[in-house]
């Protein structure tokens, strides 16, 4: 019979203690214990699920406060739906088009006693971000969006920075929309590629090319006068590389690996137009950074507009074509002082002690460009720079103070 150590007993029954008090924390013993539960369990769940089809961007994130409901949209159509809970009276979330600014997946608040906002995506630099959290069932933050674990983990693995957040009243959805007012991408002259260059007896080019607008060479056979270098535009003649020590000479590279292989570029990030009636102003940026505004003309100006965003989506067939959508905001007032909120007892009041909120006849996004004038050269800068994922935010607003020079537009409805 083996004896046992009385150390290694007294060891495993401590051991045995802590197991058993973690056990009754997995079962739930506290708010918290739960939350850290979920937590564990969402985050194998997602683990599990990382080897599903991933869907395709670009994502557009929708929050209805009234409803408090978050959905996932990609270029496919809907992709998610959870429930979330938004700002409290005294804390309300703000309405308006934001996009994410700033990811952090382990964050604590450093407005609010360090609270945990795991899996933090911010949105304004005042503090508004989304974040998983508990969800009572009614609107309970201080302004933040919480999610359930289970979306907050998805989210935060599709999402990126730039991502759009549309935080509306009501619902809203994106719907396909054709229009000829909306910009359409230019057509890129094609790309160098090496078998392009290749000579008609079958030898490579004298001189490489780095980028697809590089300087040709002479055509074979004719090279430059005697006693003068290439003409400008034009490489050295066949057979003759870069005189020693001339500017360019240790510049040339290897041509790309295999036939075919287009030049490399580098990817254009996406772009954002923003066209304030309030400000009679068209405002562009590419990845936070302004690029140029111009005014603009609106036909019947003291007319609203509505607020609209337009997102370019790729092709479905993978073509270098561009499919719009669009996102109509609703309009009308956020919760006051004084309205009932999910889950809360509405106040008894006198009918004639609350004022009517006029909420203003809907504009289809169609009739809404139609009344934009915008410069032609301002046309052209912007399709030049349009690729899938850009987007256009038509509005009545001006853009928010929290608009910065590392924010995307922020424009504010409430």
């Amino acid at each position: 019979m083996i004896g046992f150590d009385r150390r290694i007993v007294t060891r495993a029954l401590r051991v045995g203690a802590v197991l058993g008090a973690a056990g009754a924390v997995l079962a739930g013993t506290t708010s918290r214990s739960d939350a850290g539960v979920r937590h564990a369990a969402e985050l194998a769940k997602a683990a599990k699920s990382r080897s599903a089809e991933i869907p395709k961007g670009p994502f557009e994130v929708i929050v209805s406060v009234d409803d408090q409901r978050v959905s996932l949209y990609g270029s496919t159509g809907l992709i998610a739906r959870s429930a979330v809970s938004t700002g409290k009276r005294g804390h309300p979330t703000p309405l308006g088009v934001f996009a994410v600014i700033q990811k952090q997946k382990w964050h604590r608040s450093n407005i609010y006693s360090a609270a945990p906002m795991p899996y933090m995506q911010r949105i304004t630099w005042s503090g508004v971000a989304l974040h998983a959290g508990i969800l009572p069932g009614y609107p309970a933050s201080h302004g933040c969006i919480r999610m359930s674990y289970d979306f907050a983990i998805r989210l935060w693995h599709l999402s990126r920075v730039g991502t759009r957040v549309i935080i509306t009243r009501g619902e809203a959805e994106p719907v396909e929309i054709a229009d000829p007012h909306l910009f359409a991408p230019r057509p890129k002259p094609a790309p160098a590629t090496f078998a392009s260059q290749v000579q008609a007896d079958g030898s490579a080019p004298a001189q490489e090319f780095t980028t697809a607008a590089a300087v040709q060479g002479p055509a074979p056979g004719q090279g430059p006068a005697p006693g003068q270098g290439p003409a400008p535009g034009q490489g050295p003649a066949p057979g003759q590389g870069p005189a020693p020590g001339a500017d360019g000479a240790d510049k040339v590279q290897d041509p790309p690996a295999g036939p075919d292989k287009a030049m490399p570029h580098r990817k254009m990030p996406p772009i954002s137009v923003f066209i304030s009636r309030k400000q009679n102003r068209l405002f562009v940026r590419q990845g936070f950074v302004p690029v140029f505004d111009t005014a603009v003309t609106i036909r019947n100006p003291e007319l609203p507009l509505g607020t609209h965003v337009f997102t370019a989506m790729p092709a479905a067939d993978g073509g270098d074509a561009t499919r719009w959508t669009v996102v109509s905001v609703p309009e009308g007032a956020g919760h006051g002082a004084d309205e009932a909120l999910p889950g809360h007892r509405k106040r008894e009041r006198d009918p004639i002690d609350r004022p009517a909120i006029a909420v203003p006849e809907p504009v289809s996004p169609g009739a809404a460009l139609d009344r934009i004038d915008i410069p032609p050269d301002a046309v052209d800068r912007i399709s030049d720079l349009l690729v899938p994922g850009s987007s256009v935010i038509i509005s009545d607003f001006a853009m928010s103070d929290e608009t910065d020079t590392d924010t995307d537009f922020i424009v504010l409805t409430r």
